[in-house]
């Protein structure tokens, strides 16, 4: 049989420039000028190669290995630039992704550009955008890529260089680094790759995790969390929809300040129900395709949904339980934020909505329509996400929108650098977050701590409605009773002892601050900056460093060997499939 014509290339482009398009949209202000600073989104315009950026400092590595990666990256690129080049990539890269993932599934372009949209614009975007967790975003972009890559290593028998890039880079934050190793290797066990096959992708997810699982290890004494905090991130209900209901449109985050206006209304009532209804046709007609590629492809996807919204669920139901865990396991504390599992949830919904128009547009062509009025048909099945959630475009109605720093943080940088303290910097006051005037009362993750070179001791406790979730910490906690001192001069020494060598104060927030001796090296209306009479620096224990070294090595090793495949595969002509079939399509369903 002849194989059939590929499409044009201007169909080809299609699926690219809308998902361009859809990023753009989304982001709008936030690709302006400066940084966007929402909640836990911290950019800042030279971040350093610190201790605590690599995983030795004596808190949790929360920020491993992002913060590390931005630091090397922004010494080639702006901070501002390589930010928005971020925020674009999470976005359109995970929407030509999932189109990637259509195309062995010989679905039509309406029904592709359908899953595509779904992907990039629905409420676990929108939310974790404000939230500001774009690792968790960049995991999300990866994720159509890793499944797309497993299913190709499960049929072929070789790994896809680029998945050796892919899976680190899905990474970055722990339960970002935990959905890409699940996904990948859920496709191989479901499709019942041999047992070698299995293990190798289990060492490359193990090594992509190396950074934060083995930081997380040296910090086991620290790693349980606050059981209060159980209740307080657990899946939230939204408008009129419970919890649960949330859940299945892809919403329901614990931070109310995040939601959009749709969400609270019909709206988000139309929304479900128009995804129920797409996902039942979908289902259908999936049950119709009995050892196709994309019946084949939904049982790994389903797997994914069991687990995504189970768990989200469980932390609505059992918030208790949850709690308990986080206080007795370290690391379980991941699971508190019930609504970040869902990304794991996508993929089945983007299948199954594909499959419903695909199914539309099969039966709108047996049907006496004039040709305007099936494109208008199959432009709102295509649009329909966008519809129920319109508020998500320009920045998420101007929530997001890049803003410049004060020159006070530059001042005090290099007044501080200037001073080379031999020690550690304490960041006043002992509050996380600032709503600053100059970022238009946003709130945002105190910034001061990523501005500064020194290591920062600051705080890492997090108050919700009234209730302080408290962080882990020690020294943040031994700092503490240093500033209980009775006299500036005892505080001084005091924090001293600690490693403390100086202390940059934000002068326009709110929270635990206390008058210390030193030498002021920087004021002005927003910031100070005091240098200590004398501290005693910490010492990293050298065990920490060779352990956190050989994690390192692991992780870039990995990412290495991806760069080294591809240039040989290349070399030798075989960096693409293999034949003018593409591969799933003659064997996803073994």
């Amino acid at each position: 049989m002849t194989p059939p014509d590929p499409p044009p290339r201007w169909v080809r482009a299609v699926p690219a420039a809308w998902s361009s398009l859809l990023a753009v949209l989304l982001l709008g202000p936030a690709l302006g000028p400066g940084y966007v600073l929402s909640f836990d989104m911290v950019w800042v315009p030279d971040l350093v190669l610190r201790a605590d950026v690599l995983g030795v400092g004596t808190g949790l590595p929360r920020a491993v290995p992002s913060d590390a990666v931005v630091a090397v990256l922004d010494e080639v690129l702006p901070g501002a630039l390589l930010q928005d080049l971020v925020l674009l990539a999470a976005l359109v890269v995970g929407g030509l992704g999932v189109d990637r993932l259509l195309v062995p599934l010989d679905l039509g372009l309406p029904a592709r550009l359908a899953g595509l949209t779904l992907w990039q614009w629905n409420p676990y975007v929108v939310e974790r955008l404000v939230l500001g967790h774009w690792p968790v975003l960049v995991a999300y972009a990866a994720l159509p890529w890793v499944l797309h890559g497993a299913s190709r290593w499960r049929v072929e028998g070789r790994c896809p260089a680029w998945l050796l890039l892919l899976v680190p880079l899905g990474s970055l934050s722990v339960s970002a680094g935990l959905a890409t190793s699940f996904a990948l290797l859920v496709v191989l066990v479901a499709g019942r790759a041999p047992v070698r096959r299995v293990l190798a992708a289990a060492v490359l997810a193990l090594a992509a995790q190396a950074p934060w699982l083995v930081s997380g290890l040296l910090h086991a004494g620290a790693a349980v969390t606050d059981g209060e905090g159980a209740a307080l991130f657990a899946l939230s209900d939204e408008g009129v929809l419970p919890a649960p209901l949330a859940a299945l449109s892809l919403g329901g985050v614990w931070n109310a300040a995040v939601v959009p206006d749709s969400r609270e209304g019909v709206l988000a009532v139309a929304g479900l129900l128009v995804l129920l209804v797409l996902a039942a046709v979908g289902l259908a007609s999936l049950r119709r395709r009995p050892g196709t590629p994309a019946r084949a492809l939904a049982r790994p996807l389903a797997v994914l949904w069991l687990v995504g919204w189970g768990l989200a669920v469980l932390t609505w139901a059992a918030p208790g339980a949850v709690g308990d865990l986080a206080e007795v396991l370290p690391g379980a504390g991941v699971l508190r934020d019930g609504a970040r599992l869902l990304l794991l949830c996508v993929p089945l919904l983007v299948l199954l909505v594909a499959l419903a128009v695909d199914e539309a547009a099969r039966r709108l062509g047996t049907v006496r329509l004039p040709a305007p009025a099936v494109v208008a048909l199959l432009g709102v099945l295509v649009l329909w996400p966008v519809t129920v959630l319109p508020d998500a475009a320009l920045g998420v109605a101007g929530r997001l929108d890049a803003v410049e720093y004060p020159s006070s943080y530059a001042g005090a940088r290099a007044a501080l650098e200037e001073a080379a303290p031999d020690g550690d910097v304490l960041v006043l006051p002992l509050s996380s977050y600032r709503a600053p005037d100059w970022n238009n009362g946003r709130p945002v993750l105190d910034p001061l701590p990523r501005v500064l070179v020194p290591v920062p001791v600051a705080s890492d406790d997090l108050v919700v409605d009234d209730v302080t979730v408290a962080g882990e910490d020690p020294r943040v906690r031994d700092a503490r009773v240093a500033l209980a001192e009775p006299d500036p001069a005892a505080r001084a020494v005091a924090l001293g002892r600690l490693g403390i060598a100086a202390v940059a104060e934000d002068l326009m927030a709110p929270g635990l601050r206390a008058e210390v001796a030193g030498e002021q090296v920087w004021a002005d209306e927003r910031l100070r900056v005091l240098v200590l009479p004398e501290a005693e620096p910490r010492s990293i224990p050298t065990g920490w460093v060779a352990a956190m070294g050989l994690a390192w090595a692991a992780y870039l090793a990995v990412a290495a060997a991806g760069l080294v495949l591809a240039l040989v595969r290349r070399r030798r002509g075989t960096g693409g499939s293999r034949g003018a079939t593409h591969p799933m399509r003659r064997n996803l369903s073994g």
